[in-house]
């Protein structure tokens, strides 16, 4: 099938076959590889990236559905080239990573999670951010890194 998704505001037209999922749409067709493959069963989170905005699990969307849709990966999270978006800053600044294959997920969720709830309280973080897992860090250094870019302490 042919579509056409805008990957970062640059719109991409492709030929995929109907059971190619976002992630791999991304990954191959795209070249974009920093939205990462976890699981594929939707229980880890790495591949969360924003479709017109909101958070999505790319390894349960279809290519096929992103058709004529806006997708954000975290290659295109930041404002330019030059300068991190505020959430990867407060990661780095928070040390919210360690083997950092969860990290552009959990970079992705969190923002999500801010655009829903611009003050999260500390529990609130960690409810919001259930779906995506952590094996290294014990989530402490990523809740701490959501509520300082929250603008809710350090």
């Amino acid at each position: 099938m042919e579509i056409s998704v805008e990957v970062n505001g640059v719109t991409h037209s492709s030929d995929v076959e109907p059971r190619t999922l976002l992630v791999h749409y991304v990954r191959e067709a795209v070249g974009l590889t920093g939205t990462n493959i976890g699981c594929d069963t939707s229980s880890c989170g790495a591949c969360t990236l924003h479709v017109n905005g909101e958070a999505v699990k790319s390894c349960t969307m279809l290519a096929v559905q992103a058709d004529g849709q806006s997708v954000t990966t975290i290659e295109g999270l930041a404002p330019s080239d030059d300068e991190m978006h505020p959430m990867q800053t407060a990661f780095m600044e928070c040390h919210a990573l360690q083997c950092g294959y969860c990290t552009p997920g959990m970079v992705m969720a969190s923002v999500s999670l801010l655009d829903e709830n611009p003050s999260p309280t500390e529990a609130e973080v960690r409810e919001g951010l259930e779906g995506n897992l952590c094996r290294c860090t014990g989530y402490h250094n990523i809740v701490k890194a959501v509520l300082s870019a929250s603008g809710g302490g350090k």
